[in-house]
């Protein structure tokens, strides 16, 4: 061979997808790794999550219009701990030979049937900073990536046969981040990925002219957290598609493809030879007893496809149901078919929960590679059915823009804010403790003049609305007071200096407020006086004292019958109080392990209790307890990711969801929450381009129904303040989606009083049906016919005859033309008319062939009535298409 032979790849060009190729909407991992971060088969694509131990799946091609979902995997429940010894280990393409790349700056070989030392080593750089190493597409040669003594990133290509030095190497530049090596043995080509770097560098491996030739560079849209190379028998081959790159950066998953320009389209031989197929060549037992078998190879010609499919097990034979080939029936009943599928049992852990938290649901379930999201998903357990939910901010008409002066410095207790259906009250940086109270009616920008304000008298540490008198306002002070404020029914128009009441009895300063979810007129407070205490709103006194806390109070939260009152404290324990019972903790239970801070709310009908709080190495985690059981800890625990500020659960009972966010915060997580394994369902998250200052969430009868909006949320932003409205994609939105809207609790109307409480009486609140009038529910709408599928797009790719061109487009006219169902204009006429310059018509509408002479135009006195022309052909016999032509409502050809 020709050391000047010119390569075949020199004009390959790397194309980057338009942004409806990207696999958006995902969260990438910032742990640090020694591995790529992605991989990817001919079906699957797998990826690091920001969640530890938890692995993303995602279909490498999209079904349809159909949006890729993302599944999440649990593998570990921490993160897996390795020495920092090894960096890097890889088998040779025959499965002979193991390669590793070590900090010591040892490049080792081993034969790990022969013996379990080294059979080879050597020093591949000089530097002990992270270094990576690839297998050629032959057993002798490999490359090997890392950095030399000055601190320059280089790559070497090493011949196992002469393992004492290099053949070659080449010095890139001084860039920090890691180089990944992909290579695909058949072509050779090599694509260096930088971790953290914003270009792909393309080298042709060419071992018999011991040379690394550059190809070509790519410059990327965003910053690179891993890569890896799709297998050649997903590529386009009939679009020359030699390389496809997997970029994974924070949010997205981006294929890069790599064309060598042809100008015939056709299968290209000299650019794809036979490639190793997905079958075994050999069982574990035959391996380690000497066979070398190889795998076969398969031609990526597709008219020599498909080939044969290998699925591998995740648990032993034995354990499969005895006849796997034969149907299962799945229950269909009246699901709804937007309601998502059936998921079988599957020994698989929750797409959010870690395998090690919360019992398996099965034993008899394994992974095989399905081209269908929901196949993959209903292997790997239940999902919600509000996992395709959307957040979308609401037009700039309904926002409250041009606040100035917020408080941004309220404690980690306090949610920064309140709201309920009227109005919004935000607590504002000026001295005297001032609140500001805006009307929601009233939405658009403020004045640049002073706002009229509460002069609360003292700095601001929480505040709630009443929940039964939406007109009184309820403000905690660091002077140990709670003042009690009555705004006016039209609203705030001037300055109130002076509170309808004044609650006294703290000694230290106040920093949470929860008003009973039942009962007029009973408020709960905690301060750092290490005390909970139960105020009579209307005798204006305190009932009841809670004690057992031994340090700073971070949150406490009624149960829904409003019978228990349960806190969590910084001394690490979460407790659970009946206030009419006594002051001492009715159970006891071990917190999370951060001292940071927490919040807590009561979930799933009041059966189980959620934390939110921090571990031990800070990392912020979500806690699932049973509310009859709390010394024995969590029944869950999911953790999410490191940040400084304390998740704020908002719960809605209705539909079971929590929406969990922090001050300061671009993303909303969503998660529908269940008393029993799983315990954890993710749903799609709200993400918004700048941190907000306050999440809250309105009640229930904010929602727009007939848009299936199943919460409404209000974001407050450092100048402005936005509605947020999360929605449920449904097809039939014409029906009452009476899945996603049970029956809901009339939470505005009182129960009890406050005298009724405190003398030992309980009651339930009336249920209120959201569904609008004139509107069906959607379980007695009447089912729909399945619709057809498209037909797949071999079928468009396929050479057709020019017979068939013609009859396709003769049957697609005649079909759209003929179920048109709105009237013509003609339609409504009555009376005769004349048709002026009718022959001019009839050459333009035979489509099968043109008339060999100008047609006459005939009127058919018949079809006067029905406002109906006759024009035919004397000369062809073909008939002729129904059009709508001016006054000529159809054309035909008489018997």
């Amino acid at each position: 061979m020709s050391r000047f032979k010119v390569s075949k790849f020199r004009h390959t060009e790397a194309r980057l997808p338009r942004r409806e190729a990207w696999i958006s909407d995902i969260r990438a991992g910032t742990a640090p790794s020694c591995g790529n971060s992605i991989k990817s088969s001919c079906r699957l694509i797998a990826f690091n999550t920001n969640h530890p131990g938890v692995l993303g799946i995602v279909p490498l091609e999209g079904q349809g219009e159909d949006k890729r979902l993302v599944t999440h995997l649990g593998c570990h429940s921490e993160l897996v701990a390795h020495g920092d010894l090894v960096q890097g280990a890889v088998w040779s393409r025959d499965g002979a030979l193991v390669g590793t790349m070590c900090k010591d700056k040892q490049l080792r070989i081993f034969d790990p049937r022969a013996k379990p030392e080294a059979s080879q080593s050597t020093q591949a750089h000089e530097n002990s900073r992270d270094g990576r190493l690839v297998w050629t597409g032959t057993q002798e040669h490999l490359v090997s990536t890392g950095f030399n003594q000055m601190r320059e990133r280089e790559v070497k290509l090493w011949d196992t046969r002469h393992f004492s030095s290099a053949l070659t190497s080449v010095t890139l530049d001084t860039s920090p981040g890691s180089l990944m090596p992909l290579l695909d043995p058949d072509s050779g080509l090599l694509v260096l990925a930088g971790k953290g770097e914003s270009r792909l560098y393309c080298y042709e491996v060419v071992p018999q002219q011991l040379a690394l030739s550059p190809v070509t560079q790519c410059l990327l849209d965003s910053a690179l957290r891993g890569a890896a190379l799709v297998p050649r028998r997903a590529l386009a081959v009939m679009g020359c598609e030699v390389l496809r790159v997997l970029q994974l950066s924070d949010t997205a998953i981006i294929p890069i493809s790599y064309h060598v320009p042809r100008k015939a389209v056709e299968f290209h031989k000299d650019l794809f030879p036979d490639t190793t197929g997905c079958v075994p060549a050999s069982d574990p037992h035959t391996w380690w007893a000497g066979s070398n078998q190889q795998v076969q190879k398969v031609s990526l010609d597709p008219a020599c496809r498909p080939h044969a499919s290998f699925t591998s097990c995740l648990v032993s034979p034995a354990e499969f149901p005895p006849d796997p080939a034969q149907p299962v029936e799945m229950p269909m009943g009246d699901m709804d078919p937007s309601e998502g599928f059936f998921s079988p049992p599957s020994s698989l852990p929750s797409p959010s929960t870690p395998s090690s938290l919360g019992p398996s649901l099965s034993s008899t379930s394994g992974i095989s590679t399905s081209p269908s999201q929901r196949s993959l998903q209903s292997m790997l357990g239940p999902s919600s059915k509000f996992r395709h939910a959307q957040g979308t901010v609401l037009h700039r008409d309904t926002h409250i823009t041009n606040l100035k002066g917020l408080n941004l410095t309220t404690p980690g207790e306090s949610d920064g804010f309140c709201a309920n259906q009227l109005r919004v009250a935000v607590p504002l940086l000026s001295s005297g403790g001032q609140v500001a109270v805006l009307e929601l009616r009233k939405p658009g920008r403020l004045p640049d003049t002073a706002l009229p304000t509460l002069q609360n008298g003292a700095a601001v540490t929480d505040l709630a609305w009443d929940p039964f008198d939406p007109h009184r306002l309820a403000v905690a002070g660091e002077d140990a007071r709670i003042r009690l404020w009555r705004v006016p029914p039209e609203g705030l128009e001037e300055v109130l200096a002076t509170p309808e009441a004044t609650l006294t009895g703290h000694t230290e300063k106040i920093y949470s407020l929860r008003f009973h979810p039942l009962a007029a007129d009973v408020l709960a407070s905690s301060s750092y006086d290490f005390t909970v205490r139960i105020w009579d709103l209307e005798a204006r006194a305190e009932r009841l004292r809670l004690r057992g806390h031994q340090d700073q109070i971070f949150g406490l939260a009624w149960s829904p019958d409003g019978q228990q009152l349960a806190t969590l404290c910084k001394d690490g324990r979460l407790r659970v109080y009946e206030p009419r019972s006594g002051p001492e903790p009715l159970q006891e239970g071990p917190g999370p392990e951060g001292a940071r801070g927490a919040r807590i709310v009561w979930v799933c009908d009041g059966h189980c209790l959620l934390v939110s709080g921090f571990d031990s190495r800070s990392e912020r985690q979500l806690l699932l307890y049973s509310s009859d059981a709390l010394a024995g800890g969590p029944l869950s625990v999911l953790g999410l990711d490191a940040a400084p500020s304390t998740l704020l659960p908002s719960y809605d009972p209705d539909t079971g969801l929590v929406l969990l966010t922090g001050k300061g915060d671009t993303r909303v997580f969503l998660y529908e929450l269940l008393p029993e394994a799983p315990f954890f369902l993710e749903c799609s998250n709200f993400t918004s381009s700048d941190p907000h200052k306050g999440f809250v969430l309105l009640p229930k009868t904010e929602c727009d129904v007939r848009e299936v909006e199943f919460a409404r949320c209000l974001r407050l932003r450092q100048t402005s303040l936005e509605p947020v409205a999360f929605r449920l994609p449904r097809v039939r939105k014409e029906f009452f989606q009476d899945d996603v809207f049970p029956d809901t609790a009339v939470s505005w109307e009182p129960v009890l009083s406050a005298k009724a409480w405190l003398g030992g009486a309980n009651g339930q609140p009336r249920l209120l049906s959201l569904q609008p009038p004139g509107m069906t529910p959607v379980s007695q709408a009447p089912r729909e016919a399945p619709a057809r599928r498209a037909p797949s797009s071999v079928l468009y790719l396929e050479e057709k005859s020019d017979q068939q061109k013609k009859e396709e487009l003769l049957n697609a006219m005649v079909a759209k033309l003929g179920n048109r169902e709105d009237p013509l204009p003609q339609d409504s006429f009555e009376g005769l008319a004349c048709l002026p310059a009718t022959s001019g018509l009839t050459c333009h509408c035979h489509l099968l062939e043109p008339p060999r002479a100008p047609c006459t135009p005939h009127l058919s006195p018949s079809n006067w009535e029905t406002n109906t022309f006759g024009l035919w052909s004397t000369l062809s016999q073909k008939p002729w298409l129904p059009l709508g032509l001016g006054y000529v409502h159809s054309l035909w050809v008489p018997p």
